[in-house]
């Protein structure tokens, strides 16, 4: 599959809430890692993630990759994403960030997805109390002082 193809049918399926669809584009046992919701490993749990874990506070998902890059082993690309959010600190607002998906890929599949995205714009259009921001970005902190390419910039 190409990429810029991939990436369609990626956003397509967030957008279209088709978990099925989705999960397909991973491996069997692929990862994702989320921003906000952490790790699912394997098709049903990546399906499940987008089927309920992101429907669960929002909805009329938007989804655009731009610009991506690849080796044929990792793929880089550009994202600007948008939800209408179902929280009750801002019910019916359409709420976006950007973004950079980074995917290793085996044999035409997605073996791993991570992302680093600029939340900030988000929590503020939430209207996120402090408290509740500094909670999200210390779980970030945590989670980027565990990774193994930082251990050089933490020791």
């Amino acid at each position: 599959m190409d990429h810029a193809r991939m990436l369609k049918a990626f956003c397509d399926a967030v957008e279209r809430r088709d978990g099925a669809t989705f999960a397909q584009l991973f491996a069997e046992d692929g990862i994702y890692y989320d921003v906000f919701y952490g790790s699912f490993k394997g098709r049903a749990k990546i399906a499940e993630m987008i089927n309920d874990w992101f429907y669960r506070t929002a909805r009329d998902f938007r989804w655009d990759m731009h610009d991506p890059v690849s080796d044929g082993r990792m793929l880089y690309a550009r994202y600007t994403f948008s939800y209408v959010s179902t929280l009750p600190e801002a019910h019916d607002k359409r709420v976006g960030f950007e973004g950079v998906a980074i995917m290793r890929l085996a044999r035409d599949l997605i073996a791993e997805y991570r992302e680093v995205a600029n939340v900030g714009p988000a929590f503020v259009a939430l209207n996120f109390a402090p408290e509740r921001v500094c909670k999200i970005l210390a779980k970030e902190g945590e989670a980027l002082r565990a990774d193994p390419t930082m251990a050089r910039h933490i020791a």
